[in-house]
């Protein structure tokens, strides 16, 4: 099978949390491919995360609740799903 890309939106808890230390934790876990930020207002930054995976490895539920319950996260989207 292929590889699939998949783009998350990791929103943290508050203006307070490191974005770069939080991208560090999460790359621990899974394999970031690529990282930017999106201002949401308020002085609040999202991490966008490119995560590549073996599409055999199945859907995105494992990253999603993982990283949802890493200190400093209150939200995980998944903004898109792709093959590559």
């Amino acid at each position: 099978m292929g590889d699939v890309a998949i783009w998350l939106k990791v929103t943290p808890e508050g203006t307070e949390v490191d974005l770069g230390e939080l991208k560090d934790r999460i790359s621990d876990e899974f394999p970031v491919e690529d990282s930017e930020k999106e201002e949401i207002g308020f002085g609040l930054t999202a991490l966008k995360l490119l995560v590549v995976r073996d599409e055999d490895e199945g859907g995105t539920d494992d990253i999603e609740n993982n990283i949802g319950d890493m200190e400093g996260v209150t939200s995980v989207e998944v903004e898109n799903v792709s093959l590559l």
